[in-house]
């Protein structure tokens, strides 16, 4: 009956973006039969702005301002061919109930497109302009996430038992909306930023061990990941953890999770994850854990750079300054580690020392 009812529900939604794609549509139509040039206005959206005195007003989805497309330039005018390619093949997928990649949209007219760019942005004006999802156009991407721990769930007709084996990896499902019946008893979420630290944890058998639910996007996370993450924390009510390398790309993929990315601000609503905690590895840690100095590496100008840029987001003063403290320190030092170094004590004791003294509490960062 459940399932019935969602399906109904995904079916009205389909519905009704087809009516606005073909409302919009038939008003460029009627313009161009008129002797108009269409006018479409494509609002910008984003995160953060580079404001450090902590005194801005931006939300985690602010409009920054407005892109009008018209006929009358030469580049404006092949965006809007791209968008509508684009935006006809997404009218086929929603009425034939498919789906479809990014890159199948791209073969489907590499010689107009070009490059892979032109779609992704073409896909993000379109969810812009019909106030939607990606996943609600049924584009979607291949799911690179993995997830091991005591967490039971189903997507369609498939179960996913992670209960029976918890240290064993299963692939995060890509329809997200489509996982029912979650069940847990774990008591926290951890997500790592590399599967190579993944598998160190699989093979201590942390899991096992820890009664804990582990995650990881492979590095900067795809849409899939971060979904099924706000998915598992807005249905367990578990607190969520994050490990990621003490690098400028590090702290940014941590960012990625916490605030969303600013290429997709305009869905940060459904992206973000405001619950998240970092939990290391600090550069605080290196000296607290007597990190060997052969295990540091110097950070590179292109390091740095980043570092700056990152130290820039209002939200780092706004809301987790003691991140910001942090990262400065690692600026400051002009050195960068991985989770890895920290088995220059022992093979196991990122598993058996460090997670467990970080997640009782006796050195995280308090969360704001």
């Amino acid at each position: 009956m459940g399932n019935k009812t969602e399906e109904k529900r995904s079916s009205s939604r389909s519905n009704h973006l087809l009516q606005k794609i073909r409302d919009f549509t038939l008003s460029i139509v009627e313009d161009v039969s008129h002797g108009y040039s269409p006018a479409i206005y494509i609002y910008r959206f984003r995160n953060y702005c580079t404001d450090i005195s902590g005194n801005c007003y931006c939300s985690h989805d602010s409009v920054k301002g407005l892109e009008i497309l018209t006929l009358q330039r030469d580049c404006h005018a092949r965006r809007l061919d791209v968008l509508l390619r684009v935006l006809l093949i997404v009218q086929q997928l929603l009425q034939e109930n498919r789906h479809g990649s990014k890159r199948d949209i791209y073969y489907m007219h590499p010689s107009v497109f070009r490059e892979q760019s032109v779609v992704d942005r073409a896909i993000n004006d379109i969810c812009i302009l019909f106030k939607c999802s990606r996943h609600n156009l049924n584009v979607v991407s291949v799911a690179k996430g993995l997830v091991m721990g005591w967490l039971r769930f189903s997507e369609g007709d498939r179960l996913f038992n992670c209960i029976n084996q918890p240290d064993n990896a299963h692939s995060i499902p890509v329809h997200v909306e489509d996982v029912k019946d979650v069940v847990s008893i774990a008591e926290y979420i951890l997500v790592v930023e590399k599967e190579s630290v993944f598998q160190r944890l699989a093979n201590d058998c942390f899991c096992k061990t820890n009664r804990c639910i582990v995650i990881t996007g492979r590095g900067y996370p795809d849409i899939p990941t971060r979904r099924f993450l706000r998915l598992l924390i807005e249905e367990l009510q578990l607190p969520a953890y994050c490990l990621v390398d003490c690098d400028p790309y590090g702290f940014d993929i941590l960012t990625t999770y916490r605030f969303g990315s600013m290429q997709m601000a305009y869905d940060a609503k459904i992206l973000r994850l405001p619950e998240i905690k970092w939990i290391g590895v600090f550069p605080s840690d290196a000296d607290k854990y007597k990190i060997p100095q052969h295990c540091l590496l110097p950070m590179t100008p292109e390091d740095k750079m980043k570092t700056e840029a990152i130290l820039n987001r209002c939200y780092l003063k706004r809301v987790v300054p003691e991140w910001r403290v942090e990262v400065e320190l690692m600026l400051e030092k002009g050195v960068k580690f991985e989770i890895e170094a920290l088995s220059v004590h022992s093979l196991n004791f990122l598993s058996q020392e460090y997670l467990p003294s970080k997640i009782q509490g006796l050195s995280p960062l308090p969360h704001v």
